[in-house]
């Protein structure tokens, strides 16, 4: 049976993990389907029917999907899904809260964070903060499956998926889109950026962290950091990386004051190269970086920042 790809995006645009998600559901089933739903989502719609790979995309027009609310989109991919056999989604905050709930009404088990597909009922995801790997079979009729985008290729663009409209199911008008505060930077944002620069507790305070902000814009990075800069206040939570953060997997990772918590590590460890810095040369972080100096940051960020510009 096909597989229904449920795309989170902003009206103009699929979200970039849309294209990693379709990746993955081709090798689930070559029947690709994308599900669009939202309130003036036209622009949306089209970009998923570039996407090479998609068969179908099924626009759904309704101001009551609007603004993502999972209690009113879970309906109508459960009236949806049984024309499927798998539905698929990226593992993101949407994925996160809108999955449980159509596998709860479904009443099937939910693969969450597949990093592999070994075969259309068996996945690989990880366990133990990623330092275990789980192989699980599925045996649901309809299997509910997110997908960890950083470890399929995203699907290139250039196809031309016939668009058809799909009714609309009732909402269920159990919540009320009050208001949204985004964060915007000029910055890449984390978790689609080539290179990350990222700080640590070893940074001290978040003033030190206008050291990493002018590295990562000589080299065009995202900033991110680890949960203990968060939690200390250095920055806003947006920017945390690790198990309970953002998981990313950036050509360049540059690890600068952290130590390399196992829960840190859980969500950059597939970067292709890490860099550290950190003045202690027991740190765990070593022991995944492909390239380590043990210093003092507070000399070597300038330094390294002074190299980058004058390249």
């Amino acid at each position: 049976m096909a597989v229904l790809v449920v795309a989170a995006h902003d009206g103009k645009t699929v979200r970039a993990n849309v294209a990693n998600a379709v990746t993955a559901a081709a090798q689930m089933d070559p029947d690709v389907h994308v599900l669009v739903a939202g309130s003036g989502a036209d622009e949306a719609a089209k970009s998923a029917a570039a996407l090479q790979g998609v068969a179908k995309v099924l626009h759904v027009e309704d101001a009551a999907y609007a603004n993502w609310l999972a209690e009113d989109i879970a309906p109508l991919i459960v009236k949806l899904a049984p024309a499927y056999g798998h539905v698929v989604m990226a593992a993101d905050s949407v994925g996160k809260n809108v999955a449980p709930r159509v596998a709860a009404l479904l009443d099937v088990a939910q693969v969450s964070e597949a990093i592999q597909v070994v075969s259309p009922d068996t996945f690989v995801r990880p366990i133990y903060a990623g330092n275990a790997m789980a192989t699980v079979q599925s045996a649901d009729k309809i299997k509910i499956v997110t997908i960890r985008p950083t470890n399929f290729k995203a699907a290139a663009t250039g196809g031309s998926a016939a668009v058809e409209k799909a009714d609309a199911a009732s909402a269920a008008g159990l919540s009320t889109f009050v208001g949204a505060e985004l964060s915007r930077s000029e910055r890449p944002e984390l978790t689609s950026a080539k290179i990350v620069v990222s700080g640590g507790r070893g940074l001290a305070s978040g003033e030190n962290f206008k050291m990493l902000e002018t590295l990562a814009d000589k080299l065009g990075a995202g900033l991110g950091a680890s949960r203990a800069a968060v939690d200390a206040g250095y920055v806003p939570n947006d920017y945390q990386v690790g198990q309970t953060g953002k998981v990313v997997a950036p050509d360049l990772y540059i690890a600068i004051g952290i130590s390399g918590a196992i829960q840190h590590l859980a969500g950059m460890k597939d970067s292709k190269t890490i860099v550290a810095i950190n003045k202690d040369e027991e740190a765990p972080i070593f022991q995944v970086a492909d390239y380590g100096i043990v210093g003092d940051l507070f000399q070597i960020v300038p330094e390294l920042t002074a190299a980058v510009e004058k390249k």
